[in-house]
């Protein structure tokens, strides 16, 4: 794996277009982060084992989460962390039991809504399955199939009045992805939903015990623009934050005395309320296991946590040219002007006056331009893994992102700037020393 601070804005975006594409769900954006941790030189770690108490370079996955770590040399029972907190999961499509459903001649598979995502975005795309499947011997396998199905929409000639009513889509009836063309039943088992998701995997149907299994967008990352200055891809939410950490933590050298963390959650998208989500207790079982390897007393840990700071990095909204009237007035932010800085009065973002300045510090270190975020007071903002971090263990918390058009659509956009602005700016996070 190449030195972060030395890959070019190009090469970064051209690493991150194949991260994107290598993690087609959750469960394979936390396999490819820890197996690019593993090349960088950390040390894979199994919840079932007892874990090394030396100064090291550690990762540990559970489920579609990964956390990864370095304790530093000269670590102590006081010695503070420095969090980055993200999400693996993006909003789409889940698969349902008897996923294989036969229609009016055609295969199409079974799917539940996952999250909130712009449904109306996933029309007409060629679509993937992946997630992980658990056979009958106990293991789980991470299963990707290629382009295998696609949401049609209805022509114009049988819907004469779509471009003055919208699209509305019902989401049990109108969003079922078709796969084959069921013209007998060998034609329909062959166009076996299971079937497929399980052979990608290198398994039979007739092994698999359970699953958890998305649709995702095939089409690959591509840039764009007059001067190629922007990405459009899907799962930017949040992955461009995964990917901007898992850099920033190969760079960590220990220097600024503190323990740094990146702390990537699974299920954001839904509340984060499971045993790998942000409101679960993945985190903090893990730095328990830290602080008993430094010795830390109870009282050690708190002043250790009063030290600490949690940089909740989730993907923001770029000011849209037209819908202007949806944004705040004053706060209009745009790609490649820098990361966002989010600010929320009722607290569905955590940045506050010292958190506003430990950020100011980051950015001033890194060399790195930034920009607040604020919602229109007319339309409610979203929240992220901030707000339940902090509540769950008193971390100083900061919510940050790069900027976003189409948001929770199955293919979104930032500008290429951003994604290299928020490496830096997590990097010297990570590595500086700070006053506030």
């Amino acid at each position: 794996m190449s030195t972060p601070t030395a890959l070019s804005t190009d090469e970064l975006i051209e690493d991150l277009s194949s991260f994107v594409t290598e993690s087609p769900s959750s469960y394979h954006a936390a396999a490819v982060t820890a197996q690019r941790l593993v090349e960088a030189g950390f040390t894979h770690l199994g919840e079932h084992q007892d874990w090394p108490v030396e100064p090291g370079r550690y990762v540990v996955v559970r489920d579609g989460a990964v956390l990864a770590w370095v304790i530093p040399q000269g670590a102590g029972p006081t010695t503070p962390l420095r969090v980055l907190g993200a999400h693996t999961d993006s909003p789409g499509f889940k698969l349902k039991p008897k996923s294989t459903v036969v229609r009016q001649g055609w295969v199409q598979a079974g799917v539940e809504v996952y999250g909130g995502p712009l449904l109306n975005s996933w029309l007409d795309r060629e679509l993937r399955l992946a997630g992980r499947i658990v056979t009958r011997d106990g293991a789980t396998h991470l299963a990707a199939t290629g382009p295998v199905a696609r949401i049609p929409q209805l022509a114009i000639h049988l819907d004469r009045q779509v471009n003055n009513d919208g699209v509305k889509l019902g989401k049990q009836q109108q969003t079922m992805p078709i796969l084959a063309v069921a013209g007998s039943q060998e034609a329909a088992a062959e166009a076996d939903v299971l079937d497929l998701v399980s052979r990608s995997a290198g398994v039979g149907a007739d092994q698999v015990d359970g699953y958890d299994v998305v649709i995702a967008d095939a089409q690959a990352p591509a840039r764009f623009g007059t001067k190629n200055e922007f990405l459009a891809s899907g799962r930017l939410d949040n992955l461009s934050s995964v990917y901007a950490g898992l850099q920033a933590i190969c760079a960590a050298d220990g220097s600024a005395g503190v323990i740094p963390i990146l702390a990537a959650f699974d299920h954001e998208e839904l509340g984060s309320a499971s045993r790998s989500g942000a409101a679960g207790p993945f985190l903090e079982e893990v730095l328990d296991r830290i602080y008993e390897g430094l010795q830390a007393t109870v009282s050690q840990r708190a002043q250790a946590y009063a030290g600490s700071w949690h940089l909740s990095a989730d993907a923001g909204h770029a000011v849209h040219p037209n819908y202007s009237e949806r944004h705040d007035p004053a706060n209009r932010p745009l790609p490649n002007a820098g990361p966002l800085l989010k600010i929320n009065a009722n607290q569905r973002y955590t940045t506050d006056a010292p958190g506003a300045a430990m950020w100011a510090q980051v950015c001033r270190a890194a060399g790195v331009p930034s920009q607040e975020f604020v919602a229109n007071n007319d339309i409610p903002c979203g929240s992220t893994i901030g707000p339940i971090t902090a509540t769950r263990l008193g971390l100083r918390t900061v919510d940050v992102g790069v900027p976003l058009l189409s948001m929770h659509s199955a293919r979104e956009m930032c500008g290429v700037d951003d994604i290299a602005y928020l490496r830096d700016a997590v990097i010297a996070f990570f590595t500086q020393e700070l006053t506030v």
